[in-house]
């Protein structure tokens, strides 16, 4: 049996209020900086750590995630700042129970509200609304987890393929 890597890059869009979070931060930095010049030394340790506090925010709310499928094993992962990556999540295909779109009624008794079982969940999406997100409950060891993804039509389609009474297109 042939072996496909399949790799989907998904950006997590930006909050609203990120942008004018950043301008204050930057404002007070150097507005603390510069009192702290002309009157006191004492208002330069909340301007220099008002400006760390920029860099610390504006690393961390950059997300990327990182879909890799090949063959039976399909992995997440995480990149935060666009400069470190950990891997989220190992999992083997077998263990798939279904992957649908999130309104579909393969995934109904996992939902927050109305449905019967209670999963981990973990969320890998973009958080654009054009973009349409999956729902994959799969076993991860002993137990069985919630994913939310952007899968792509190349990757839907191979999976499909493999499990083709699991997986559901939207």
């Amino acid at each position: 049996m042939y072996s496909t890597k399949i790799i989907k890059q998904v950006k997590r869009k930006k909050k609203p209020g990120a942008g004018v979070l950043k301008i204050l931060m930057i404002v007070f930095g150097v507005l603390f900086i510069l009192m702290g010049i002309v009157f006191s030394r004492g208002f330069m340790l909340p301007g220099f750590l008002l400006i760390c506090l920029y860099f610390a925010f504006d690393m961390f709310s950059q997300k990327e995630y990182e879909y890799v499928m090949e063959g039976n094993h399909f992995t997440i992962d995480v990149i935060v700042g666009k400069k470190h990556r950990k891997n989220a999540h190992e999992l083997d295909l077998n263990q798939l129970e279904v992957v649908a779109p999130n309104w579909h009624e393969k995934v109904a008794k996992y939902r927050i509200k109305g449905g019967t079982e209670r999963l981990a969940k973990y969320d890998y999406t973009s958080y654009d609304d054009e973009i349409p997100y999956y729902t994959m409950i799969i076993g991860d060891g002993r137990e069985k987890i919630k994913i939310l993804l952007d899968l792509n039509e190349e990757m839907l389609r191979t999976m499909k393929n493999m499990f083709p009474d699991r997986v559901f297109f939207a």
